[in-house]
């Protein structure tokens, strides 16, 4: 068998599906499902969310200069579709699914309690392309959930039980297949 030509298109998948708080406690708030994100630099740190601008959450993170990102888990499955298909403009997405505003503790945007991590973001840049604008932030906080640390302070990602997203349907992480750079890792048992 060989392979089929198609045209081009989104196929780097699975990706994370976020969801992504903005606003504030004293205005407007709300939460946006968001696939297309990642990290575009270490040092410093560095992320990114496309969004497209008739989305609600648009203007609220472009007049802000803020977001956050909170990473799902397979018990958010529910949630985070719920998010993504539903606008801010007709529901209080944070009452519609039980989930909990926190204070951050460098942006004003709420962090959602029930993630198990939250990266608070300030924008950067914004990039317009075709159908999403990029939004590019610096980190300048992160919130780890103590309940996934094991017992030498390193967050245990399994635990959690994160959730993907791929070509439109959500996913469990699956199964350890290795550390990084297990390939070249020395046998120590020589």
């Amino acid at each position: 068998m060989g392979k089929q030509v198609w045209k081009p298109g989104t196929m780097l998948y699975p990706v994370p599906a976020v969801m992504v708080s903005c606003g504030d406690f004293d205005g407007e708030s709300n939460i946006i499902t968001i696939a297309w994100t990642g990290i575009v630099n270490s040092d410093p740190a560095m992320t990114y969310i496309s969004v497209r601008p008739e989305r609600y959450s648009y203007d609220i993170i472009k007049n802000s200069s803020e977001f956050v990102i909170n990473i799902t888990t397979e018990e958010l499955a529910f949630a985070t579709d719920f998010c993504g298909v539903r606008s801010g403009r007709d529901f209080n997405k944070f009452q519609e699914m039980r989930l909990t505003p926190e204070r951050a503790s460098a942006v004003k945007c709420p962090v959602i309690k029930e993630s198990p991590i939250n990266i608070e973001c300030e924008v950067k840049d914004i990039i317009k392309f075709g159908s999403h604008d990029m939004f590019i932030a610096k980190i300048v906080a992160v919130l780890a959930d103590e309940k996934y640390m094991d017992n030498t302070g390193r967050f245990n990602f399994e635990k959690s039980r994160p959730l993907c997203y791929s070509h439109g349907e959500y996913y469990g992480l699956g199964k350890y297949l290795g550390k990084f750079g297990h390939s070249v890792k020395k046998n120590r048992n020589k």
